[in-house]
């Protein structure tokens, strides 16, 4: 194993690093200044490499980034101020595995190198990463037989259901279906029918004609007519409307539909394909889906299980999410310990991959150092885990539906903001990343009013925020950020916030 290497002007600080890594059998090697290293560098390389920032000559940051752009896989530990809050994120920036502020504790800096070290030795394979992403990742025997009847639906055109939990990933797997059909390179249209308010879905699906309704200037072409030759990927079909139904209906049995307002029949030459994380049978003893439809929809039915179903694939997942948040961030990728992998997989994950993914985007942003362990994720997973909780992670309001994947999950607009050593786990504007994520996914999921949701939580956080602050005192806490009293107080009953007094 190679040294670990100590660049330090401070002599007391190289020696008793020196003394406390020989005790663990660790071997070192001492440079005074960065010039000493950077020279060194050309004919040797460390295990782990832990540097002052604030030396004489070159800085720790200048060594940083000269290692990084030989070594990127090095892991560098930078020595800085406690108060040095610029210096702890030009490190993080620059790409440091951590740092330790100045005075540390001698047995949490060794902790720390051997983490360091213990990142340096393993051997991973999450940097060579396939060229080509694929459509869908699994190999689980439950995925390998969705993968089989994807492969036995390749050269057809028949109708297919997908059923399946939210967030388990059905239109991966429809555009799947439709990337391996006779119509590949046709158009892939997709629909989520539960994001579209009623008025609006028949004009979706069907186009309108000029002077349809008020507001129709001009003639519209529909879903259909957009997937014309290809397929159309209707999600969450179980939620569309009776009367829709039944229009959708006349189309798969006769392949006709009509624009709103429109007389001229249209010939549709489309291949559907449905999913729902509904029982559509329940749905047609209830009434609230018609019974021909559904057996119309219902020729091929391709169950995708739940992530429960397939742990296996966690890991696969994980990492795969990783690499892919992190270009997404222009950061080097994390990587999970061992236990922390099993401790995911060990999780219940009520919303699927989704979840898992949102999960990954947060570690990226949020999680210290470069190797993750169990201790770096999320409490309220332990507290999950434990039955302790069943709250979405760094909710900024009422959760409901899939954690790090509902509307109201992924608070991290609060972490970011108040957490001080989250503040120095990135960039000012990590926060900013986060909320481009849980927008775009809530986009993506066809979910409706996103900024007036985002914004709720956004507003309920800064003022939970300034009334901690202000013990409480509202009109204080109003002052701070900047608005009414009238208006504070309007916020407050509106979000539901308790613990607020008047001044």
């Amino acid at each position: 194993m190679k040294p670990i290497w100590i660049v330090d002007d401070d002599e007391s600080i190289r020696w008793v690093l020196e003394k406390a890594l020989a005790r663990e059998n660790l071997a070192t090697k001492s440079f005074a200044n960065a010039r000493d290293a950077i020279a060194a560098l050309e004919y040797e390389t460390p295990q782990v490499l832990v540097s002052d920032i604030r030396m004489p000559g070159d800085s720790g940051l200048d060594l940083l980034q000269l290692v990084k752009s030989r070594l990127p896989g090095l892991p560098v530990i930078i020595i800085t101020a406690f108060s040095d809050l610029d210096s702890a994120v030009a490190a993080f920036q620059g790409g440091a595995f951590e740092y330790l502020a100045k005075p540390f504790d001698i047995d949490k800096a060794v902790e720390l190198i051997r983490r360091a070290l213990d990142e340096s030795l393993r051997e991973t394979s999450v940097e060579s990463g396939p060229t080509e992403t694929p459509e869908i990742l699994g190999q689980a025997p439950a995925m390998q037989e969705v993968f089989r009847a994807i492969g036995r639906l390749s050269q057809s055109n028949v109708t297919v259901l997908i059923t399946g939990e939210s967030g388990s990933g059905k239109e991966l797997v429809a555009r799947a279906l439709h990337k391996h059909s006779p119509r590949a390179a046709q158009p892939f249209i997709a629909l989520n029918t539960a994001a579209i308010p009623k008025d609006l879905l028949e004009s979706e699906l069907f186009g309108h004609e000029r002077g349809a309704f008020t507001g129709a200037q001009t003639t519209r072409r529909g879903r259909f007519e957009q997937a014309e030759n290809g397929t159309l990927f209707l999600d969450e079909i179980g939620d569309m409307p009776f009367d829709l139904q039944t229009r959708l209906l006349r189309v798969l049995s006769d392949g006709h539909f009509y624009r709103v307002g429109g007389h001229q029949p249209l010939k549709a030459n489309v291949r559907v394909i449905t999913a729902t994380h509904q029982n559509l049978e329940q749905r047609v003893r209830e009434g609230l889906f018609r019974e021909d439809l559904y057996h119309r929809l219902n020729v091929i039915r391709l169950r995708l299980p739940s992530l429960r179903e397939r742990r296996e694939d966690i890991p696969i997942l994980v990492r795969h999410f990783l690499v892919q948040s992190a270009k997404q961030l222009g950061v080097e990728a994390k990587r999970m310990s061992d236990a922390a992998l099993q401790f995911l997989a060990s999780l219940e994950l009520p919303g699927n991959v989704r979840q898992l993914e949102n999960l990954c985007n947060w570690i990226t942003v949020m999680a210290p150092g470069q190797t993750v362990e169990i201790k770096d994720l999320p409490l309220e997973l332990s507290q999950e885990q434990s039955g302790a909780s069943s709250a979405a992670p760094l909710s900024a309001g009422a959760a409901t539906g899939d954690s790090y994947s509902a509307p109201q999950h992924h608070g991290t607009v609060t972490a970011v903001a108040t957490d001080a050593s989250a503040s120095a786990a990135g960039s000012p504007d990590a926060w900013l990343g986060l909320l481009e994520m849980q927008a775009a996914s809530m986009l993506s999921g066809g979910q409706q009013e996103v900024m007036a949701v985002l914004g709720r939580q956004f507003e309920s956080a800064l003022i939970k925020t300034a009334l901690k602050h202000t013990h409480g005192r509202k009109n204080d806490a109003a002052v701070r950020l900047g608005i009414g009293r009238n208006t504070i107080t309007r916020k407050i009953a509106e979000l539901g916030i308790d613990g607020a007094k008047d001044d």
